[in-house]
């Protein structure tokens, strides 16, 4: 698999440069100015207004002359993803069973880089700073579906991944050196399953399964997230284990006999 930090003769770097200024947009800067862009992306000025003014053209960005904003056209680019595959319409129903009967939110994600993605979630309540969508990124080595993903890669990749990753501390008990790192990820690679108190923000605990597919390839990861005061570490276990990896395993069944050309591939 070709590294995005190694371009190769095939790069385009329009086409990435543009990807760079939607991703520039977030919650935190839902509308930018010229300027604002250009500091957010390292482009020239120059630079990102060609680009702004294309994505304008296209309808992905709008713009009254001096603020620029991203239209709900972008979701389109999220959708041909999201609808080429079978995962998150196979996993929602299980998801919304399983919040059903533990009470507390349930969400699937995939492994992107070194990011976990949310494919489909079922929240209860908010229990994070920021909110949670499908589409949502966070840090993989903080979370406990990013551990179990990263759990399965070969040596050589999680070699590469902890080469390239920074452990920064996000949470009070964020686990920040490589070598306590894998010893974390062999016991989640043996016992099957990772529970990750209060490492990506103070207050949040969450365990997560795996999702694999025909081969025994994990391709997903299933979670229950809870806040800390509701739930410790052994009701976690204890109450969260055995739906958690039950709904693994349906969502697993389901997908190993879905179409092979709308199956997850990573």
């Amino acid at each position: 698999m070709e590294s995005a930090s190694e371009p190769t003769s095939g790069y385009v770097q329009s086409l990435a440069r543009g990807l760079m200024v939607i991703r520039a947009f977030d919650e935190s800067k839902p509308e930018m100015t010229l300027s604002e862009v250009a500091r957010a992306t390292d482009l020239s000025r120059a630079a990102a207004r060609r680009f702004l003014h294309t994505l304008v053209h296209l309808g992905y960005v709008w713009t009254d002359g001096r603020v620029f904003a991203l239209t709900p056209r972008v979701l389109e680019l999220g959708f041909a993803y999201l609808s080429s595959i079978s995962l998150p319409e196979i996993a929602q129903p299980y998801l919304e069973r399983l919040v059903a009967e533990v009470h507390e939110s349930a969400s699937v994600s995939v492994l992107d880089g070194p990011d976990i993605v949310y494919v489909a979630r079922v929240p209860t309540s908010r229990i994070m700073t920021v909110s949670i969508n499908i589409g949502t990124r966070f840090p993989a080595y903080a979370t406990s579906m990013g551990r179990v993903l990263l759990a399965d890669l070969p040596p050589a990749d999680l070699d590469a991944y902890l080469s390239e990753v920074d452990l920064a501390p996000l949470g009070p008990h964020t686990i920040t050196t490589p070598a306590q790192f894998r010893e974390e990820l062999a016991r989640i690679r043996e016992q099957g399953w990772a529970l990750v108190d209060q490492e990506l923000e103070a207050g949040l605990r969450s365990i997560a399964a795996p999702i694999r597919d025909r081969s025994g390839k994990v391709v997903a990861a299933v979670n229950i997230s809870s806040h800390a005061s509701r739930t410790s570490p052994e009701d976690a276990r204890r109450d969260f284990l055995s739906p958690l990896r039950d709904t693994a395993a349906r969502i697993a069944a389901d997908l190993a006999v879905a179409p092979a050309s709308r199956a997850v591939s990573r």
